[in-house]
């Protein structure tokens, strides 16, 4: 007789993986597919930001959670608390930056507005061309090069079987619950958790359900080693820079710019129309990064969907079936949603509320 697990999960990101830990506290018997290895998907080649500056405030009491959840991971994920700044060159960004950060502010981030002497005397480096600043002392970075290893080691010490580079090609519902087929060998689960990030929407067809996700493909370049620069996580009023030297002096410089490709075709493509722009922005901000060589660009593919909130609650239409993911943030917001849904599918009343599946994606949200 074919042996069954309680629920299997596919994608061994962050989200699916804390899902998985929540679940394995309650005794819940699980496994983890991945079609790669685990956390090396948008999981483990994001910039590592986290700023509560750059959340939609609707997920603010979201993120804030997530941010203790890495601040308690600690060493083992590079996790550094530095403090950030959001600058803003013209009048235009100024009104933006003051806007989107009062009502952050409004909604529980320790956000703060800052003179420009106070900025200048922190981060003498920066540009002297900064119209207005704000400061959230919270903010700071992880190494996402470190995910997989750190969930790796989490789920071996709570026996939880995962399974890397097994790559799902059908499901199918049976009167037990699912049979998960793939490239080595069948899976048989009561239930069935689709966390598989910008694979989402294939997945999910397997089940005949269509899911409205699509793929940012969010560049990331990393710079020689460098003097000390900045001590604090930099970003831009418009969101379009996020930057921070590592402990090693090399400066990470992201900020949502966009490659080419599709999740289906592998790894996304670097361009330069984009690349370039998003280091001269860095460099406008930070002068002393003219002296700088950049030694590698690549991308990694963010799922969303059109409202830009997360997908986290039961596939619509397919009993005993569960969606997690679609984060925009999703590194900071990761471990704490996939705890709420651990909680979900364990019964258990989410500390905070999920966000359907199915519910209307074109209806204004704020």
């Amino acid at each position: 007789m074919t042996d069954r697990f309680d629920i299997a999960i596919i994608g061994g990101g962050i989200m699916g993986c804390s899902a998985a830990l929540r679940m394995a506290e309650a005794g819940m018997r699980l496994i983890v597919l991945d079609q790669g290895d685990l956390g090396q998907g948008a999981s483990g080649v994001n910039a590592g930001t986290l700023s509560l500056q750059i959340k939609r405030v609707k997920l603010m009491p979201y993120a804030l959670r997530g941010h203790h959840e890495w601040e308690a991971m600690g060493d083992a994920v590079g996790f550094r608390k530095t403090g950030g700044y959001t600058l803003a060159f013209n009048a235009r960004e100024e009104a933006l930056l003051h806007e989107r950060q009062t009502l952050k502010a409004e909604a529980g981030a320790p956000i703060s507005f800052v003179s420009n002497n106070a900025l200048r005397s922190a981060e003498p480096n920066l540009t002297h061309q900064v119209k207005a600043a704000s400061y959230c002392p919270e903010d700071g970075y992880a190494n996402s090069s470190l995910t997989g290893q750190y969930y790796r080691g989490r789920l071996r010490d709570a026996g939880i079987e995962y399974r890397e580079k097994f790559v799902v090609t059908a499901i199918a519902r049976d009167s037990l619950g699912f049979s998960v087929t793939t490239s080595q060998g069948t899976i048989e689960a009561t239930r069935i958790l689709l966390a598989a990030g910008a694979w989402l929407k294939p997945v999910a067809a397997m089940l005949d359900v269509d899911l409205p996700v699509q793929a940012r493909i969010n560049t990331v370049s990393v710079t020689e080693r460098m003097p000390p620069l900045t001590s604090h996580v930099i970003g831009h009023a418009t969101g379009l820079l996020t930057m921070k030297q590592k402990a090693n002096g090399t400066v990470l410089v992201g900020g949502g710019w966009q490659g080419r490709g599709t999740p289906q075709e592998g790894r996304g493509e670097v361009t330069a129309e984009t690349v370039i722009p998003n280091l001269a922005l860095a460099q406008f901000a930070l002068p002393d990064l003219a002296n700088a060589r950049v030694l590698r660009s690549w991308t990694g593919f963010e799922a969303n969907v059109p409202d830009f909130y997360p997908l986290a609650g039961p596939l619509p239409g397919v009993e005993g079936a569960f969606v997690l993911g679609c984060v925009r943030g999703g590194y900071t917001i990761g471990p704490y949603i996939g705890k709420l849904m651990g909680d979900a599918i364990l019964g258990r009343e989410p500390e905070l509320p999920l966000f359907d599946p199915g519910r209307d994606f074109n209806k204004e949200t704020i």
